[in-house]
């Protein structure tokens, strides 16, 4: 079962797209950044997931988790 549900896209940029989704067990809302798996996926998407990781700003609760998943 999957996890969340998607409930819509709230952006883009070079490594993916950010969606709102609502998680299927509590009901809480989160924004999940999808980046595709394939030759994008270098050292400038690690330097990104950690600097999502050490964001501290007013409008963002906490940095809560990475997960690789394949498409196949």
């Amino acid at each position: 079962m999957e996890r969340y549900e998607i409930l819509k896209d709230i952006g883009s940029g070079n490594f993916g797209v950010a969606k709102l989704v609502r998680d299927k067990r509590t009901g809480e809302l989160y924004a999940v950044k999808y980046i595709e798996r394939g030759p994008k996926i270098d050292e400038h998407v690690q330097r990104e997931i950690m600097n999502h990781r050490s964001l501290k700003h007013p409008n963002i609760i906490k940095f809560k988790e990475v997960n690789i998943y394949s498409s196949s």
